[in-house]
Order: structure tokens, then sequence, then C-alpha cells
């Protein structure tokens, strides 16, 4: 197993970077990388509340596929979500994983409760950038494969032990 520590970098479609920040690379079985790593400071989230010093964040990126998943546990270590975006498929090398984020995300509950966010973000910035038809559609098709992960509590979803 790899411990490597890598920056991940969020980026908008203009590739300006969006978040950046520190994990480590746990499991790398490609097109899968899987990292961990841990808030470092206090955030609020419009949409997740209050996120805490010391959360864990489990995070799952495939090199071919236009999503990742964040499993997120409070700092005591119970499931507090998932929180997946979409994106264009992700580059990674030296030390370094890139993503365009399409804005668009998903939420999943520990009750259940699935919702879409920032829809309407995703319309704004595809008129703004002129998104081609391709990244539209791959867009629809990613929603469409993450809720049905979901729903089948399909890898990385399912039941959560710790």
């Amino acid at each position: 197993m790899s411990n490597e520590l890598v920056t991940v970098n969020s980026r908008k479609y203009d590739l300006s970077i969006r978040r950046t920040w520190q994990c480590r690379l746990i499991e790398r079985n490609d097109p899968l990388l899987v990292f961990v790593g841990e808030f470092d400071r206090d955030v609020e989230h419009t949409d997740l509340g209050s996120i805490k010093t010391g959360t864990i964040s489990y995070e799952y990126y495939w090199l071919d596929r236009w999503y990742n998943v964040f499993r997120f546990h409070e700092p005591a270590g119970t499931f507090r979500n998932y929180y997946c975006n979409i994106n264009i498929p992700p580059i990674f090398g030296n030390g370094v994983l890139d993503y365009v984020d399409l804005d668009i995300d998903i939420v999943l509950w520990p009750d259940g409760r699935i919702l879409t966010l920032d829809e309407g973000e995703f319309e704004a910035n595809a008129a703004k950038f002129e998104y081609p038809p391709d990244v539209r559609s791959n867009t629809v098709k990613a929603l469409g494969e993450l809720r049905r992960m979901i729903n089948a509590d399909e890898f990385p979803f399912g039941p959560i032990t710790a």
C-alpha cells in the first residue's frame, strides 16, 4: 500500500484553481485511485453545514470517469456523508491529481436523502465557457451513473461499518 503525499487541484473549466489540498494515496488499482485526507480547519459549507477540523475524507477518483466520490467521516470516526463531484476525468502524475470540476454535485446523507446541487451553476458556466456537446452529454451520463450506483449500493457506496 502506498502512502504517497499528493496535491489535489480542483480546477474551473478555464483551468484556474478552484481549491487545492493535500492527501495521501492509499490505493492504486488503475483506473481507480483512493486517497485519504483530513480537514486542517473548520469549513462552513452552504449545503453540508459545518465540517469540523479533523474530519476524514476518503476520496475515490477514476482516471476514466466523469465523477469522483468523497466519503466523509466525523473526527470521531462516524460516517458523515458522501459528496460526489461531476468532473472531467482527472490527470495524475508527479504527485499531483488535477481535475476540472463541472459544478454539479450529489450529496448522500446517512438517512438516504440524495440531493443534487448546483445545476444552475453548471448551466451558467456551460454558457460562459461554451462547454462542448460531449462535456454536456458526459455530465448527464455521469449523473445517471452515480444515481444508479447509489441506488444499487455499488462501490464505493453501500453499508458503512466505520
